[in-house]
């Protein structure tokens, strides 16, 4: 045994540049409760930078060290959801780097404080913008690189070392770690890299015995779905309904996946607020979609199987997000604790069976809004293909109102003359608390519920209830 195999044995390091990966396998055991299979959850949230993409970071910057594109001196860039540029930016840091990082405006709090952290210089681009829009984060990402004098762009999406990093890393530590007993792998797909490469050495090395399944959010184009907006950060593949042509990572070989199973938003946050309490696991946002799938697969499966679940990051990096009622509550997502007081679902009965609002999709003409108004005053205007399906409220562009679109040329696109959005409220939040952030607003405004927008519902009714229910607790206590 060499010195440095000696010292990566024992765990000392001469940086954190060799402290990635040899990440262990947890077993589940309240989650399964009448499973026969085993399932391991593959904790990446403990190498240095948090997350998974501490293996791709460390691979594509060494591979462009050993090329020369990537000199002493030089500048990192990256457009990224936040994981792969915090393993960039810590890598950096250690050697001397500077790093700029892109990121859309739906990254939590928590990953841009992480980056700035460590230094990086971090550029936050609008969200809802086609692939070739220039406030697109890899358009913007791209032009930094074209302008800042010895500039590397890592490009995780389409960078060859993204995969081999986990055909090198990912797929023999699981291997060595099962003893070989691995039957069936899960991971969620963002860039593809981690499912590719670790599938693809579990595959060589078993002589195509280990079933390979993606997890994926519920409307990601990976699985099939249309492709609109989702609230699990960091996994599946958005289609925007402008981008002309849809190209799909080269990191990603979908010939490696055996099958892709699709996760409503609402089961990926349930997953992993049960595996906190449940599992003592803290896990994120799209570790939740890929145990989800993993419970649902192993349920097939029998005492022999052995499932290996990859979770990339921690959910301390989601704690104003996944973590926070106030966050869900306003989304219509379940909330982590019990409410006892009314909540805006009252008024609606099933969210379920509520009739959906009315919408305008933002391609069409002032014209055609017209006649979608109909006798409505005002509806809201959403980022979709179509004018049918449920509206996501992350992609609420807007509203139109009948009295602005009848002096407006019929011929312009509404998205010309769009108001200011209408106020959101959710399903699970108390009504008490929804009217709170209403402020002054009057009129009509949006409930949500698992993230869509399920019914528009007069602020007078919502102010009516919340003073019935406190003037039934008043007469209550005066009963009493």
């Amino acid at each position: 045994m060499t010195d440095i195999e000696a010292r990566t044995v024992a765990g000392v390091f001469d940086s954190v540049v060799e402290a990635i990966g040899n990440t262990p396998l947890v077993r589940l055991n309240r989650l399964t409760a009448g499973i026969a299979a085993t399932v391991y959850v593959k904790l990446e949230y403990l190498n240095p930078g948090a997350s998974v993409k501490d293996r791709a970071a460390r691979a594509m910057l060494l591979a462009a060290e050993v090329s020369g594109e990537l000199a002493p001196g030089g500048t990192v860039i990256e457009a990224t959801s936040g994981n792969t540029g915090v393993g960039l930016a810590a890598i950096a840091a250690a050697k001397g780097y500077r790093t700029i990082v892109v990121v859309p405006d739906k990254v939590s709090a928590e990953k841009i404080a992480l980056l700035r952290a460590h230094g990086a210089e971090v550029h936050v681009t609008p969200g809802g913008r086609p692939v070739d829009h220039p406030e697109h984060l890899r358009s913007v990402a791209l032009r930094l690189a074209a302008e800042i004098p010895g500039a590397w762009f890592a490009g995780q999406y389409d960078n060859p070392a993204n995969p081999a990093a986990h055909r090198a890393t990912t797929g023999p530590e699981i291997w060595a770690q099962t003893g070989g007993g691995v039957t069936h792998f899960v991971a969620g797909v963002g860039t593809g890299g981690t499912i590719t490469g670790t599938g693809e050495f579990l595959k060589e090395v078993s002589g195509g015995a280990v079933q390979v399944i993606g997890a994926d959010p519920d409307s990601s184009v990976y699985g099939g779905g249309d492709g609109r907006a989702w609230y699990i950060e960091s996994v599946g593949h958005y289609l925007h309904p402008e981008t002309a042509e849809d190209l799909w990572p080269e990191s990603y070989h979908p010939a490696v996946v055996d099958r892709l199973e699709r996760v409503p938003d609402v089961t990926s946050l349930t997953t992993l607020h049960r595996l906190a309490r449940e599992e003592g696991l803290l896990l994120g946002g799209s570790s939740g979609t890929a145990v989800a799938v993993a419970l649902r697969v192993a349920r097939e499966l029998s005492v022999e199987d052995v499932v290996v679940v990859l979770a990339p990051d921690s959910g301390r990096s989601y704690l104003s997000k996944y973590f926070d009622d106030e966050w869900l509550g306003r989304l219509g997502f379940p909330l982590l604790s019990a409410v006892t007081e009314p909540i805006v679902a009252d008024l609606l009965g099933d969210p379920e069976q509520a009739q959906r609002p009315r919408v305008v999709p933002s391609g069409v003409t002032v014209d055609v809004a017209r006649e979608l108004l109909g006798d409505a005053p005002v509806l809201p205007v959403v980022l979709q293909r179509v004018a049918g399906g449920v509206p996501v409220v992350a992609e609420l562009l807007g509203t139109v109102v009948a009295e602005t679109l009848a002096a407006a040329p019929g011929a312009d696109l509404v998205t010309q003359h769009l108001g200011p959005p209408l106020p959101v409220i959710g399903t699970t939040e108390p009504l008490a608390r929804a009217v709170a952030r209403l402020g002054d607003h009057r009129g009509p405004v949006l409930v949500a519920h698992h993230g869509r927008a399920v019914a528009l519902i007069q602020d007078d009714r919502l102010r009516a209830a919340v003073a019935a229910a406190n003037g039934s607790t008043v007469h209550a206590e005066v009963a009493g």
